[in-house]
Protein backbone atom coordinates (compact mmCIF):
# COMPACT_ATOMS: atom_id res chain seq x y z
CA UNK A 1 0.00 0.00 0.00
CA UNK A 2 1.33 3.37 -0.88
CA UNK A 3 1.68 6.24 1.54
CA UNK A 4 -1.01 8.13 -0.23
CA UNK A 5 -3.46 5.04 -0.07
CA UNK A 6 -2.75 4.60 3.98
CA UNK A 7 -5.50 3.86 5.74
CA UNK A 8 -6.36 6.95 8.65
CA UNK A 9 -9.65 7.95 10.57
CA UNK A 10 -9.96 11.08 8.08
CA UNK A 11 -10.39 8.62 4.79
CA UNK A 12 -12.54 5.44 6.85
CA UNK A 13 -14.87 9.05 8.30
CA UNK A 14 -18.12 7.77 7.87
CA UNK A 15 -19.53 11.28 9.12
CA UNK A 16 -20.54 13.71 6.09
CA UNK A 17 -20.03 16.52 7.24
CA UNK A 18 -16.58 16.63 7.82
CA UNK A 19 -13.16 17.05 5.88
CA UNK A 20 -10.97 15.67 9.08
CA UNK A 21 -11.01 13.09 11.73
CA UNK A 22 -13.97 14.89 13.33
CA UNK A 23 -17.28 12.81 13.52
CA UNK A 24 -19.52 15.56 14.48
CA UNK A 25 -20.28 18.77 12.96
CA UNK A 26 -17.47 20.88 14.14
CA UNK A 27 -18.14 25.12 14.50
CA UNK A 28 -14.28 25.24 12.95
CA UNK A 29 -16.07 23.24 10.21
CA UNK A 30 -19.10 25.65 9.94
CA UNK A 31 -17.07 28.81 10.07
CA UNK A 32 -14.86 27.40 7.17
CA UNK A 33 -18.19 26.20 5.10
CA UNK A 34 -19.88 29.61 5.76
CA UNK A 35 -17.31 32.31 5.67
CA UNK A 36 -14.34 31.07 3.90
CA UNK A 37 -12.02 30.63 7.11
CA UNK A 38 -11.65 31.07 10.64
CA UNK A 39 -13.65 33.84 12.81
CA UNK A 40 -12.74 35.59 15.87
CA UNK A 41 -15.73 35.75 18.30
CA UNK A 42 -15.33 39.17 20.13
CA UNK A 43 -17.76 38.99 23.49
CA UNK A 44 -19.42 41.87 24.31
CA UNK A 45 -21.33 43.12 27.65
CA UNK A 46 -24.36 45.48 26.86
CA UNK A 47 -25.05 46.33 30.48
CA UNK A 48 -28.70 43.71 29.93
CA UNK A 49 -29.96 41.93 33.04
CA UNK A 50 -32.17 38.78 33.11
CA UNK A 51 -35.90 38.18 34.54
CA UNK A 52 -34.97 36.13 36.79
CA UNK A 53 -32.57 38.31 38.51
CA UNK A 54 -34.36 41.98 38.18
CA UNK A 55 -37.74 40.17 39.67
CA UNK A 56 -39.79 39.52 36.64
CA UNK A 57 -39.37 35.74 37.17
CA UNK A 58 -37.24 35.38 39.86
CA UNK A 59 -34.09 36.92 41.93
CA UNK A 60 -30.94 35.51 42.09
CA UNK A 61 -30.35 34.30 38.36
CA UNK A 62 -29.70 30.97 37.74
CA UNK A 63 -27.70 29.19 40.47
CA UNK A 64 -24.34 28.40 38.58
CA UNK A 65 -23.70 32.42 36.71
CA UNK A 66 -21.52 34.63 37.60
CA UNK A 67 -22.29 38.06 38.53
CA UNK A 68 -21.22 39.01 34.55
CA UNK A 69 -23.86 36.28 33.79
CA UNK A 70 -21.27 34.37 31.52
CA UNK A 71 -19.81 37.55 30.13
CA UNK A 72 -16.60 36.72 32.11
CA UNK A 73 -14.31 37.10 29.18
CA UNK A 74 -15.83 40.34 28.00
CA UNK A 75 -14.83 43.49 28.09
CA UNK A 76 -16.43 46.49 31.01
CA UNK A 77 -20.18 46.68 30.27
CA UNK A 78 -19.27 50.99 30.84
CA UNK A 79 -17.72 50.88 27.65
CA UNK A 80 -19.35 51.34 24.67
CA UNK A 81 -19.97 48.25 22.00
CA UNK A 82 -17.18 49.74 19.78
CA UNK A 83 -14.99 50.55 22.76
CA UNK A 84 -15.36 46.21 24.05
CA UNK A 85 -15.16 45.08 20.31
CA UNK A 86 -11.82 47.37 19.31
CA UNK A 87 -10.15 46.30 22.49
CA UNK A 88 -10.53 42.67 22.53
CA UNK A 89 -9.72 42.96 18.91
CA UNK A 90 -6.27 44.13 19.46
CA UNK A 91 -5.99 41.74 22.18
CA UNK A 92 -6.50 38.57 19.72
CA UNK A 93 -4.41 39.90 17.11
CA UNK A 94 -1.34 39.32 18.98
CA UNK A 95 -2.24 35.43 18.76
CA UNK A 96 -3.90 35.17 15.21
CA UNK A 97 -5.43 37.33 12.33
CA UNK A 98 -8.65 38.57 13.08
CA UNK A 99 -9.85 40.15 9.96
CA UNK A 100 -13.34 38.16 10.43
CA UNK A 101 -14.61 38.66 13.37
CA UNK A 102 -18.70 38.29 14.97
CA UNK A 103 -19.46 40.44 17.44
CA UNK A 104 -21.02 38.07 20.64
CA UNK A 105 -23.89 39.32 22.59
CA UNK A 106 -22.71 36.94 25.98
CA UNK A 107 -23.86 38.61 28.99
CA UNK A 108 -27.00 37.87 30.61
CA UNK A 109 -30.51 38.62 28.13
CA UNK A 110 -29.62 40.13 25.21
CA UNK A 111 -32.95 40.37 24.51
CA UNK A 112 -34.75 41.84 27.73
CA UNK A 113 -34.83 45.36 26.52
CA UNK A 114 -36.82 48.14 24.85
CA UNK A 115 -36.36 47.46 21.32
CA UNK A 116 -35.26 50.65 20.37
CA UNK A 117 -32.44 49.80 22.92
CA UNK A 118 -31.57 46.29 21.19
CA UNK A 119 -31.26 48.38 17.84
CA UNK A 120 -29.34 50.86 19.11
CA UNK A 121 -26.62 48.03 20.82
CA UNK A 122 -27.06 45.62 17.84
CA UNK A 123 -27.07 48.19 14.60
CA UNK A 124 -24.01 49.56 15.98
CA UNK A 125 -22.03 45.76 15.98
CA UNK A 126 -23.48 45.95 12.45
CA UNK A 127 -21.08 48.67 11.47
CA UNK A 128 -18.00 47.52 12.88
CA UNK A 129 -14.97 47.12 10.69
CA UNK A 130 -14.92 43.49 9.76
CA UNK A 131 -18.06 42.08 11.50
CA UNK A 132 -19.58 39.48 9.43
CA UNK A 133 -21.89 38.16 11.44
CA UNK A 134 -23.72 38.53 14.77
CA UNK A 135 -24.28 36.32 17.59
CA UNK A 136 -27.36 37.06 20.22
CA UNK A 137 -27.71 35.05 23.28
CA UNK A 138 -30.69 35.60 25.34
CA UNK A 139 -34.03 33.47 26.29
CA UNK A 140 -36.86 31.99 24.79
CA UNK A 141 -39.30 33.65 26.92
CA UNK A 142 -37.74 36.89 25.85
CA UNK A 143 -38.46 36.85 22.48
CA UNK A 144 -41.64 38.34 21.58
CA UNK A 145 -43.42 38.99 18.18
CA UNK A 146 -42.02 42.77 17.62
CA UNK A 147 -38.12 41.36 18.55
CA UNK A 148 -38.32 37.96 16.25
CA UNK A 149 -39.58 40.75 13.60
CA UNK A 150 -36.66 42.53 14.29
CA UNK A 151 -34.59 39.86 14.40
CA UNK A 152 -35.56 38.43 11.30
CA UNK A 153 -34.76 41.73 9.60
CA UNK A 154 -31.13 41.46 11.04
CA UNK A 155 -30.57 37.99 8.96
CA UNK A 156 -31.56 39.53 5.89
CA UNK A 157 -28.43 41.80 6.76
CA UNK A 158 -25.92 39.44 8.15
CA UNK A 159 -25.13 35.84 9.48
CA UNK A 160 -27.05 35.86 12.54
CA UNK A 161 -27.06 33.40 15.31
CA UNK A 162 -29.60 33.70 18.20
CA UNK A 163 -28.33 31.29 21.17
CA UNK A 164 -31.09 30.20 23.50
CA UNK A 165 -30.50 28.48 27.04
CA UNK A 166 -32.51 25.62 27.61
CA UNK A 167 -30.03 23.98 29.88
CA UNK A 168 -32.61 21.30 30.39
CA UNK A 169 -36.02 19.74 29.46
CA UNK A 170 -37.25 19.11 33.06
CA UNK A 171 -39.06 21.36 34.61
CA UNK A 172 -38.23 20.06 37.82
CA UNK A 173 -34.68 20.46 37.77
CA UNK A 174 -35.22 23.89 35.78
CA UNK A 175 -36.52 25.14 38.84
CA UNK A 176 -33.78 24.15 41.11
CA UNK A 177 -31.79 26.11 39.23
CA UNK A 178 -33.98 28.81 39.19
CA UNK A 179 -33.85 29.55 35.28
CA UNK A 180 -36.88 30.70 35.65
CA UNK A 181 -38.90 29.32 32.69
CA UNK A 182 -40.54 26.12 31.65
CA UNK A 183 -39.66 23.97 28.78
CA UNK A 184 -42.97 24.71 27.51
CA UNK A 185 -42.03 28.25 27.32
CA UNK A 186 -38.87 27.30 25.76
CA UNK A 187 -40.86 25.67 22.95
CA UNK A 188 -42.91 28.71 22.48
CA UNK A 189 -40.06 31.53 21.84
CA UNK A 190 -37.94 28.89 19.72
CA UNK A 191 -40.93 28.64 17.89
CA UNK A 192 -41.66 32.84 17.53
CA UNK A 193 -37.79 32.92 16.14
CA UNK A 194 -38.45 29.88 13.83
CA UNK A 195 -41.38 31.55 11.79
CA UNK A 196 -39.86 34.81 11.98
CA UNK A 197 -37.11 33.94 9.82
CA UNK A 198 -35.67 30.24 8.34
CA UNK A 199 -32.38 32.82 7.74
CA UNK A 200 -31.85 33.05 11.43
CA UNK A 201 -29.76 29.85 12.99
CA UNK A 202 -30.85 28.90 16.60
CA UNK A 203 -28.40 27.64 18.68
CA UNK A 204 -29.74 25.79 21.73
CA UNK A 205 -27.77 25.81 24.68
CA UNK A 206 -27.28 22.50 26.85
CA UNK A 207 -25.61 21.94 30.19
CA UNK A 208 -24.52 18.17 31.21
CA UNK A 209 -24.09 17.85 35.46
CA UNK A 210 -26.88 19.46 36.39
CA UNK A 211 -27.95 18.91 40.02
CA UNK A 212 -30.30 15.91 40.54
CA UNK A 213 -30.09 15.24 36.89
CA UNK A 214 -29.63 11.47 35.65
CA UNK A 215 -28.40 10.33 32.70
CA UNK A 216 -31.07 9.44 31.47
CA UNK A 217 -32.80 12.83 32.15
CA UNK A 218 -29.80 14.25 30.78
CA UNK A 219 -30.18 12.27 27.03
CA UNK A 220 -34.09 12.75 27.24
CA UNK A 221 -32.86 16.67 26.96
CA UNK A 222 -30.68 15.89 24.04
CA UNK A 223 -34.22 14.45 22.45
CA UNK A 224 -35.77 16.89 23.41
CA UNK A 225 -33.75 19.75 21.53
CA UNK A 226 -33.48 16.71 18.73
CA UNK A 227 -37.19 17.00 17.83
CA UNK A 228 -36.55 21.03 17.63
CA UNK A 229 -33.78 20.41 15.06
CA UNK A 230 -31.64 23.86 16.27
CA UNK A 231 -29.06 24.78 13.16
CA UNK A 232 -26.85 24.65 16.34
CA UNK A 233 -26.30 23.01 19.17
CA UNK A 234 -23.38 24.06 22.35
CA UNK A 235 -22.93 21.56 25.10
CA UNK A 236 -21.69 22.36 28.27
CA UNK A 237 -20.38 21.36 31.53
CA UNK A 238 -21.36 22.74 34.33
CA UNK A 239 -18.97 24.45 36.30
CA UNK A 240 -18.65 25.47 39.86
CA UNK A 241 -17.46 29.07 39.71
CA UNK A 242 -16.94 31.06 43.34
CA UNK A 243 -19.22 33.04 44.93
CA UNK A 244 -22.21 31.28 43.25
CA UNK A 245 -25.37 29.18 44.97
CA UNK A 246 -24.05 26.25 43.12
CA UNK A 247 -20.59 26.74 44.86
CA UNK A 248 -22.53 26.59 48.19
CA UNK A 249 -23.93 23.28 47.23
CA UNK A 250 -20.48 22.66 46.14
CA UNK A 251 -18.95 22.91 49.37
CA UNK A 252 -21.67 21.37 51.96
CA UNK A 253 -21.22 18.33 50.11
CA UNK A 254 -24.43 18.45 48.48
CA UNK A 255 -23.67 18.84 44.62
CA UNK A 256 -21.23 16.44 42.91
CA UNK A 257 -19.53 17.41 39.61
CA UNK A 258 -19.29 14.96 36.92
CA UNK A 259 -15.89 12.91 36.51
CA UNK A 260 -14.29 12.79 32.89
CA UNK A 261 -15.11 9.74 31.99
CA UNK A 262 -18.99 10.77 32.52
CA UNK A 263 -18.93 13.36 30.66
CA UNK A 264 -17.09 12.01 27.80
CA UNK A 265 -19.31 9.10 27.82
CA UNK A 266 -22.54 11.17 27.77
CA UNK A 267 -21.42 13.85 24.91
CA UNK A 268 -20.56 10.68 22.60
CA UNK A 269 -23.95 9.35 23.27
CA UNK A 270 -25.52 12.67 23.00
CA UNK A 271 -23.82 13.26 19.54
CA UNK A 272 -25.36 9.91 18.35
CA UNK A 273 -28.92 11.56 19.10
CA UNK A 274 -28.58 14.68 17.55
CA UNK A 275 -29.38 15.92 13.86
CA UNK A 276 -26.65 14.77 11.40
CA UNK A 277 -26.87 18.37 9.78
CA UNK A 278 -26.60 20.32 13.44
CA UNK A 279 -23.44 22.57 13.84
CA UNK A 280 -22.05 21.34 17.28
CA UNK A 281 -20.52 25.55 18.47
CA UNK A 282 -19.19 23.99 21.75
CA UNK A 283 -18.63 20.77 23.22
CA UNK A 284 -17.57 21.85 26.41
CA UNK A 285 -17.26 25.37 28.52
CA UNK A 286 -14.87 27.49 29.69
CA UNK A 287 -14.73 28.24 33.38
CA UNK A 288 -12.89 31.56 34.11
CA UNK A 289 -9.41 29.71 35.90
CA UNK A 290 -9.43 32.35 38.55
CA UNK A 291 -12.97 31.70 39.55
CA UNK A 292 -13.39 27.96 38.86
CA UNK A 293 -14.08 25.61 41.70
CA UNK A 294 -14.62 22.34 40.13
CA UNK A 295 -14.12 20.27 38.43
CA UNK A 296 -10.39 20.25 38.10
CA UNK A 297 -9.98 18.38 35.11
CA UNK A 298 -12.60 20.93 33.35
CA UNK A 299 -9.18 22.88 32.89
CA UNK A 300 -7.75 20.47 30.22
CA UNK A 301 -9.93 21.47 27.72
CA UNK A 302 -7.85 20.07 24.84
CA UNK A 303 -7.82 16.43 26.26
CA UNK A 304 -11.54 16.37 26.86
CA UNK A 305 -12.02 17.15 23.29
CA UNK A 306 -10.00 14.17 22.28
CA UNK A 307 -10.89 11.76 24.68
CA UNK A 308 -14.47 12.60 23.24
CA UNK A 309 -12.86 11.88 19.20
CA UNK A 310 -11.15 8.75 20.47
CA UNK A 311 -14.70 7.37 22.18
CA UNK A 312 -16.66 7.87 18.87
CA UNK A 313 -13.70 6.25 16.96
CA UNK A 314 -13.45 3.28 19.04
CA UNK A 315 -17.24 2.93 18.76
CA UNK A 316 -17.28 3.67 15.49
CA UNK A 317 -20.19 5.70 15.98
CA UNK A 318 -20.69 9.37 14.56
CA UNK A 319 -23.00 12.43 15.03
CA UNK A 320 -26.73 11.47 14.35
CA UNK A 321 -25.81 8.03 14.31
CA UNK A 322 -28.99 6.93 16.10
CA UNK A 323 -30.98 10.40 15.76
CA UNK A 324 -35.06 10.12 14.89
CA UNK A 325 -36.45 11.95 13.48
Amino acid sequence: MSRSEKTTQRNTNPYKYTDSNKRYYTYDYYLRQTFGGKCAKIPIDAGFTCPNIDGRCGVGGCIYCSSRGSGDFAESSLLSVSEQYELTRRKLSSKWSVQRCIPYFQAHTNTYAPIETLREKFEEALALDGAVGLNIATRADCVDEDIAEYLADIAERTVLTVELGLQTSDDGIAELINRGHSFEDFVRGYGTLRRASERINICVHIIFGLPNETREGLLRTVRDAAKLHPDQVKIHLLHVLKNTPLAELYERGEYVPMSKDDYVSAVVSALELLPPDTVIARLTGDGPSDTLLAPEWSRKKVCVINDIDKLLYSMNTFQGAKYEK
